[in-house]
């Protein structure tokens, strides 16, 4: 993906520093008008941990492009990554340029305090809070990408089989330490029966009987969020998987289901392999679930119905702040998108005389 970055990049690179027309209006009827775009100037890129490299180097390929400097703030909580960037990266890059500063909370609240031209951070809607309120003290543009709970709902005209081994790939895929995951699952009842035996079953074929030996299940980042996910067994009844083993920071992948609305687990960002069934008694009754709940990173929608699976585009929408809904018509897998990091430059209009 990083590489991809980079090439898509160098192959546009002069068609996006071109200048843009722009319509004429009273006010510039006698000249013409065009929109350059220029540098923001020392852009801050603060990363997540759980894709500590893609997710550093993708906006750092986009900043680098538009010609900005960087200062980079590594997760130093995956920390074998952030030593492995601070190392690498001052060999290639100009360092009258760009520099990467390691640390915690406390370093990164000291960096908040002095003045960027642009900040891009990746995680937790918290930690948005924080620094969207740091950069709003010196009208510093931010760009978002943050978490979501996001909702997966299965119509009762689907193959359980394909649903299971989709949503099995994507829940589990990292131990489930993705942002756009499927968080949880709505369908009706008679669904859910038909359901759970299908994910046990494509749970199996993808980590073993015993998924603990299986060498593509990951382990939960840190003890921290380990006994957090701890926590979140407890929600509902566990129906499949369950196990844990702390001295590893193993939790097998984990299927919860009598879920109650109001309980942890479908409160917060799971972020780990555990997937909580709630049932509902129509597709109106799921429609009305997630439209009152916080915009979702992305929406998977599973059925061979067409007018189903449309239903939901004009009904709820992501995040503003991330890619756009996603939805999975005919039970085929989600529709992938280009999540690439645009330059970041600022437009400015500009006139010029044509007399």
């Amino acid at each position: 993906m990083c590489q991809n970055e980079v090439d898509l990049a160098l192959k546009n690179l002069h068609t996006w520093m071109k200048d843009e027309p722009a319509a004429n209006n009273l006010l510039t009827k006698l000249g013409s008008a065009f929109i350059r775009k220029e540098p923001y100037g020392l852009v801050l890129i603060i990363a997540p941990w759980n894709y500590p490299l893609n997710l550093t180097l993708m906006p750092l390929v986009g900043a680098i492009a538009a010609g900005n400097c960087v200062v980079l703030k590594p997760s130093e909580i995956s920390k074998g990554a952030e030593k492995v960037l601070a190392e690498v990266l001052p060999r290639y890059l100009d360092q009258s340029c760009f520099a990467v500063v390691l640390g915690g909370p406390e370093e990164t609240g000291r960096l908040l305090e002095h003045k960027f031209d642009y900040i891009l951070f990746t995680g937790s809607p918290r930690v948005g809070k924080i620094i969207m309120t740091a950069a709003a003290k010196h009208l510093t543009p931010v760009t978002l990408e943050l978490g979501g709970k996001n909702p997966c709902y299965v119509d009762d005209n689907c193959d359980p089989q394909t649903v299971a081994n989709r949503v099995t790939w994507f829940r589990y895929f990292n131990a489930g330490q993705t942002c756009v995951a499927p968080d949880y699952v709505l369908c009706t009842p008679e669904t859910q029966e038909r359901l759970l035996p299908a994910l046990q079953s494509a749970i199996t074929r993808f980590y073993g009987e015993d998924p603990r030996t299986s060498p593509d299940l990951g382990r939960i980042i840190n003890q921290k969020h380990f006994q957090r996910l701890q926590a979140l067994l407890r929600c509902g009844r566990v129906a499949i998987g369950g196990q844990s083993d702390e001295s590893q920071r193993y939790i097998a992948p984990t299927v919860l289901v009598d879920v109650q609305e109001a309980e942890p687990v479908m409160q917060e960002e799971i972020f780990g392999p555990i997937l909580p069934i709630m049932t509902v008694g129509s597709l109106d009754e799921a429609i009305a679930f997630i439209n009152r709940r916080e915009k979702p990173l992305a929406l998977y929608a599973f059925s061979n119905n067409n007018q189903v699976t449309a239903g939901w585009a004009n009904t709820t929408a992501s995040s503003p702040s991330t890619p756009s809904l996603t939805t999975a018509p005919a039970c085929s897998p989600p529709r992938a998108w280009r999540s690439s990091t645009s330059p970041v430059t600022r437009p400015t209009t500009s006139e010029r005389s044509s007399s």
